[in-house]
């Protein structure tokens, strides 16, 4: 059986939001899509993510959720993280944080599909290792889902790589996000994994990665923290369209994505966003 998945790159702030709303449900008739799988993390005013922007999404047509460094960043989501099956923290955080690795999706054609968070540890905050973690937990996904997923969270393109190297023939996809840049190396690996360094930004382009131009030069030229607020033009959805045959769970095609906004009004923002936050240099 043949299902097409499509992985949505990280959703930044109401621009990334409101595209998704927009264009999410009549991509999945056009495109006959089985799943819809997104990077979340920065969905709630570029940083975190709060259990009422996850419903919003699922409402959207959204049926996984993944997660990278900022899972923490909106604390009321802990509560989610610990109940709900479709929404997956990096499998390689501390054994004790709340949330975990993977979620699960039974597609309305019977194969389950399992999609696993994983972070990287170059020029990232402390985490155990990803090979260890997903070595570790494959055995396990592999009786309860048909089609295995893998997230890899993280800022280095070796590291995403390598990942992808370590995992062809042992899953279905492994997609990278994180850097907000889509990479143009999509491929099938030689034992039939789909693959692509990074699946890139849902967002607004005319930014710093989702965010305003001038706050972040200043933090970047001053060494010092500025409020990042979310940018709202030029608003793109970046994703990646896969096809994987559920019996042989290798990947037969992998496409990129790219979804513009009719216009730049996008007026219909919601109004779950809090303040901006403060980072230095730390998206």
């Amino acid at each position: 059986m043949k299902l097409n998945i499509l992985c949505i790159g990280d959703i930044v702030g109401r621009p990334g939001r409101r595209i998704v709303a927009d264009k999410l449900k009549p991509l999945v008739s056009e495109l006959s899509i089985d799943c819809v799988i997104v990077d979340a993390e920065n969905a709630a005013g570029g940083s975190g993510l709060t259990p009422q922007i996850y419903n919003k999404l699922l409402r959207y047509g959204v049926n996984l959720v993944t997660l990278g460094d900022h899972t923490y960043r909106k604390r009321d989501i802990i509560k989610t993280l610990e109940t709900a099956e479709n929404i997956a923290r990096p499998a390689n955080f501390s054994e004790p944080a709340a949330g975990r690795g993977f979620g699960v999706y039974k597609t309305s054609k019977g194969p389950t599909i399992a999609a696993v968070a994983l972070i990287g540890r170059l020029f990232m905050k402390p985490a155990n290792c990803p090979y260890n973690t997903i070595d570790r937990i494959l055995p396990q996904l592999q009786q309860n889902a048909d089609i295995i997923i893998v997230d890899f969270h993280a800022e280095a393109t070796s590291e995403k790589v390598a990942m992808g190297y370590h995992l062809d023939g042992r899953v279905s996809l492994c997609f990278g996000t994180h850097t907000h840049v889509v990479t143009a190396d999509e491929k099938i690996m030689p034992k039939g994994t789909a693959y692509i360094t990074d699946i890139g930004m849902t967002g607004a382009h005319d930014s710093v990665l989702g965010r305003g131009v001038e706050s972040v030069l200043k933090s970047f030229r001053t060494q010092m923290p500025f409020p990042f607020e979310i940018a709202t033009g030029n608003v793109k959805m970046n994703a990646i369209l896969v096809t994987v045959d559920s019996n042989t769970k290798k990947a037969e095609r992998i496409e990129r994505i790219k979804i513009n906004t009719e216009s730049e009004d996008s007026a219909r923002y919601d109004s779950d966003d809090g303040k901006p936050e403060y980072f230095n240099n730390n998206f």
